[in-house]
């Protein structure tokens, strides 16, 4: 009986110590938590990342768009643009971006980092759109400064904002971004001055003793479309030497109720390779200083709620991409037996040293104004029209040797001598129209119509000459060169995602 009754004791003890382990096992009910608080330092949409200081706002934006007349190009409309049977006039695209963007604050102020990473592809009907990823947002912010890939501190004009065109002059880096090491100084009053070291806009420079070599050439495309990149050291256009200096770019601005404005200007080093096709004892150039000015003006208007003008211009020695961000191509049309067509260049040398024709770089020179005024019908419904003016010209000595080039003068270098007749210079102008009507405040259908007419270069005979590829497709004797005009016209719908 006693060992009966150890038993039942031992037993029950055992039980007890089982549950006793089993309730410490058990989970224990967690506090409360707000896994997702919302963050109201700097507007809506950012809440803070659990568990740090951190503030973070997670949008987006999705885009698809139908374009007619831009000859299978969305931005360079000009580029070896022949009217036949083979250009694709129809460009389909489709886009969509992720962004993130967050903050937090330390003893020198706000500290930011952004991204905007996406897709983009783009068919001309074969059946093989091109899939690109693309990142045209990654940089940090703090105490004034600007490091990474956020766009140019010389612009001021917002072409984006009235137009969905991108084939035509404008300074705008917005869309593919641009790399900056800035820093911009507030004044108060919406008044401020940024200083930037930038990513060097470059369009070609020309060396005439291998320019005659139209694709791969090291020398620079003097035929229809883009421009040669083989035999430079960068990535890039044609002939221009390493990287060794950025653009230095600096603005004054101010913003207010009545609208905003801005003066800028910029440096940038022209410097060519050699006199020689590759040969480092042929010598070389002096580098030379483009540089570029501009002023913009925005002015918000009475005579509706939202409408504004804005107009912006430019005048340029050697730094011509500040005026054709896009399009950054020789200008070529042709139609049938005509031809509009112009050298896009920010300089040209040539002849030799062994020669004493040796000539410098001859600095290109170039002017330009966008203007555009948008109206709002409603809160909703809104049309712009934008338009504008560029002009490109050469001074005597690179005029002598791009005719030359062409068969119209003759000579080498700095004895080059023009025909009568050849000018170099040319021109493009256009006008447009853009109508928006959003389905709501994130969502929106819009339609473009764009105008552009160009007055070409000029020849002692009238027909184009030595374009060896642009005019496979012309008699024998050459194209007329004439003014062309193009029409062209772009559909966008377009949907943002952020708060």
């Amino acid at each position: 009986m006693k060992m009966v009754k150890s038993l039942l004791l031992g037993t029950a003890a055992g039980l007890v110590a089982m549950t006793g382990a089993q309730a410490a096992d058990l989970p224990v009910k967690a506090k409360p938590v707000q896994y997702v608080k919302i963050c109201s330092l700097y507007g809506a949409g950012f809440y803070y990342i659990p568990g740090t200081d951190m503030c973070l706002k997670v949008g987006g934006w999705v885009r698809a768009e139908y374009m007619w007349g831009y000859n299978g190009n969305t931005t360079q409309t000009w580029g070896n643009d022949v009217n036949n049977r083979a250009t694709n006039n129809l460009v389909w695209r489709a886009r969509g971006y992720i962004t993130a963007d967050a903050r937090n604050q330390s003893e020198y102020g706000t500290i930011r980092s952004y991204i905007a990473v996406g897709l983009s592809t783009t068919t001309t009907g074969l059946n093989n759109a091109a899939n690109q990823f693309d990142a045209n947002r990654a940089f940090i912010q703090f105490a004034g400064f600007t490091f990474g890939r956020s766009q140019s501190f010389y612009e001021f004009y917002n072409s984006p904002a009235v137009s969905l065109s991108g084939a035509f002059p404008d300074s705008g880096t917005g869309d593919p971004g641009w790399e900056v090491l800035a820093y911009t100084m507030q004044f108060g009053n919406g008044l401020s001055a940024s200083i930037s070291a930038e990513q060097r806009r470059m369009t070609q420079i020309i060396n005439m003793n291998t320019g005659a070599i139209l694709a791969g050439s090291g020398g620079g495309n003097l035929g229809a479309g883009g421009f040669s990149t083989a035999g430079s050291t960068v990535s890039g256009a044609g002939a221009y030497g390493g990287w060794q200096v950025p653009d230095l770019v600096g603005n004054l601005r101010v913003d207010q109720a009545w609208g905003g404005a801005q003066i800028m200007g910029a440096l940038h080093q022209v410097n060519g390779t050699y006199y020689g096709a590759t040969l480092e004892n042929s010598g070389h150039p002096s580098d030379a200083w483009g540089w570029v000015i501009g002023a913009g003006l925005k002015l918000n208007s009475p005579l509706g709620p939202g409408d504004y003008f804005q107009a912006q211009v430019n005048y340029t020695q050697g730094a011509l991409r500040y005026i054709f961000f896009n399009p950054n191509t020789n200008f070529y049309m042709q139609r049938g037996n005509q031809v509009a067509f112009g050298v896009l260049s920010d300089g040209i040398y040539g002849g030799t040293i062994a020669g004493g024709n040796a000539s410098n770089v001859e600095l290109t020179t170039a002017w330009n104004f966008n203007a555009s005024y948008e109206h709002f019908w409603q809160k909703n419904l809104r049309t712009s029209v934008h338009g504008g003016y560029a002009a490109v010209s050469y001074n005597t000595n690179a005029n002598a040797q791009l005719c030359s080039f062409y068969g119209s003068g003759a000579g080498t270098g700095t004895t080059d001598v023009a025909a009568a007749g050849c000018n170099s210079n040319w021109s493009t102008w256009w006008i447009g129209s853009r109508s928006q009507w959003n389905i709501t405040p994130d969502t929106f259908l819009a339609v473009d119509v764009v105008y552009e007419s160009m007055n070409p270069r000029t020849s002692s005979t009238g027909v184009t000459g030595g374009l060896t590829t642009a005019s496979a497709s012309c008699p024998a004797g050459g194209c007329a060169l004439v003014r062309l005009d193009n029409w062209q016209a772009r559909f966008r719908v377009h949907r943002d995602f952020y708060p």
